[in-house]
């Protein structure tokens, strides 16, 4: 009998959701940096053999909200707890175990499989410390099955992995064999080009910043792509473009190679910044940007 459901990885923002969602699924579906509230949507990657079909799911972390658009992103992430068949909480070694401990009194409710990840292992010196950890969390989550990891290095994934895949529930599959994510390929441009904002940027501008491909045109061997980038304010405008544009010159160039790579086509990106005020809290713009439904 085939095997097939749902994985949802749930967490605190920089814990290493998205670098372990994307070793689990063996493409890189979900953008990593080192900057917290990465990931905004829930995002699946769907891992297919001929025996299953694991539909992961990557969602944003758990914050208290502070705008309209985190409000949407914390409702992504207490989704992913009403649908999973099997739920994966990351957290790491240096995380405080207290932190949205409402969030953490759902997960310990979860009548399916819970498996705990305590990922960054790689940055403990002593095994007694790893111990004490475990114990601690045992603590919050005694139903959960734990499994200390580096997702970073790849140490005890191909583990977990082996244990998701037993705990599968029998069932068809719920995509297309062939299936890779539920997202269109335009949302993978958004995401590239979001994540090297992410990388070139401090401060607010990463956050207040939202990318819309406005034009994907394909052919057999390349890609037309235009983007717009747009933010909050015309200073945030400003620095977004750079002195004589270098900066995103600089964003257009990084972001084009990994499309490229993503595609497996050339590309032409074209980039341009518009400013749209205050779109993090106006209803009407979340729900054009995706963020509600």
């Amino acid at each position: 009998m085939h095997k097939a459901g749902f994985v949802n990885i749930v967490g605190n923002p920089n814990v290493g959701k998205s670098t372990l969602m994307n070793d689990l699924v063996g493409e890189r579906v979900s953008i990593i940096t080192q900057k917290a509230q990465t990931t905004r949507h829930r995002i699946m990657g769907i891992v297919n053999t001929p025996e299953y079909q694991i539909v992961f799911s990557d969602t944003p972390g758990v914050l208290a909200p502070k705008y309209k658009l985190q409000e949407s992103m914390l409702s992504f992430s207490e989704g992913a707890l009403t649908d999973a068949d099997i739920l994966v909480y990351v957290t790491d070694v240096v995380e405080d175990p207290t932190k949205n401990a409402e969030f953490l009194a759902k997960v310990a409710k979860e009548t399916v499989p819970v498996l705990l990840v305590i990922n960054k292992i790689d940055l403990v010196k002593q095994q007694s410390d790893l111990d004490e950890i475990i114990a601690r969390w045992k603590d919050i989550l005694p139903n959960a099955e734990v499994f200390p990891t580096s997702a970073k290095e790849h140490f005890n994934v191909t583990n977990l992995m082996a244990r998701i895949v037993e705990l599968l529930p029998e069932h068809a599959p719920y995509f297309g064999k062939d299936a890779l994510t539920d997202k269109p390929a335009r949302f993978f441009v958004t995401e590239i080009v979001r994540e090297k904002v992410l990388l070139n940027y401090d401060k607010e501008i990463p956050y207040s910043a939202e990318v819309i491909v406005e034009k994907f045109e394909e052919k057999d061997n390349s890609i037309h792509i235009m983007a717009v980038i747009y933010v909050e304010r015309d200073s945030q405008k400003g620095i977004l473009i750079g002195k004589g544009g270098a900066m995103i010159k600089r964003v257009g160039i990084e972001a084009r190679k990994d499309i490229e790579k993503f595609f497996g086509k050339s590309v032409y990106l074209e980039l341009f910044v518009k400013v749209e005020p205050n779109w993090r809290n106006r209803e009407n713009k979340l729900r054009a940007f995706g963020y509600i439904e």
